[in-house]
Formats: structure tokens, sequence, C-alpha cells
């Protein structure tokens, strides 16, 4: 036994590091672009989250109030409106050490 997967046969005059590498390629890009997707949809929720109308709020409260039976307009007017300006993106559950590891590869994908 050689350690090659028998579904994957080499064929004669393939050079193993050639095909070595370009699977350290793929495999880079693989993990760049998972990297590039996570910065997109944590980008795309955080501003989604900052920009919707509170009234479009107040009144998918009302809707799923209404739904449940639940008489909610009293909750609604006493409470205070939330200031915008304390308004931040979720904090994720990311390590330090994994933003700086982020952060690395980041800065070499612009490079």
């Amino acid at each position: 036994s050689s350690g090659i997967n028998a579904e994957w046969p080499l064929r004669p005059g393939m050079d193993l590091n050639k095909v070595q590498q370009i699977m350290d390629k793929f495999e880079m890009q693989t993990e760049n672009l998972d990297v590039q997707a996570n910065a997109i949809d944590q980008s795309m929720g955080a501003a989604s989250t900052l920009t919707t109308p509170a009234d479009q709020v107040d009144a998918l409260m009302q809707q799923v109030a209404d739904e449940h039976g639940l008489d909610i307009t009293n909750v609604l007017a006493e409470a205070e409106a939330a200031p915008t300006h304390s308004i931040t993106a979720p904090s994720s559950s990311v390590s330090a050490e994994q933003e700086d590891a982020l952060t690395r590869r980041l800065a070499q994908l612009r490079n």
C-alpha cells in the first residue's frame, strides 16, 4: 500500500510535487474564499441590522403579537426609543487570536 487514494490514480509522467503545489494552492484559495465570505456576511448582517426602520420593527412586533393574541401596545408606548448612536454590530465569538490570524490573512490577500 503506497498511501495513494485508489480513486485518483496517478498517471505515468505526473510530477507529484506539481500535483501537491496545485492542491495546496487550491486549499489556500478555498480558505481565502471562506474568509472573504465570512467578512461579507458579517458586514451585510451588521448593515441590515442597523438600517431597519423602527416603524417596520414595531409593525412586525405588533403582527407577531396579534398572531399570538398578545397586547403589546402598552409595552411599546412605555418603551423608550433606543438611541441610534449606541447601536453596534453584534459581537462575534471570534477570539483575539483568531481575529489576528484573520487580519494577517486579509493583509496577505490585499498584497
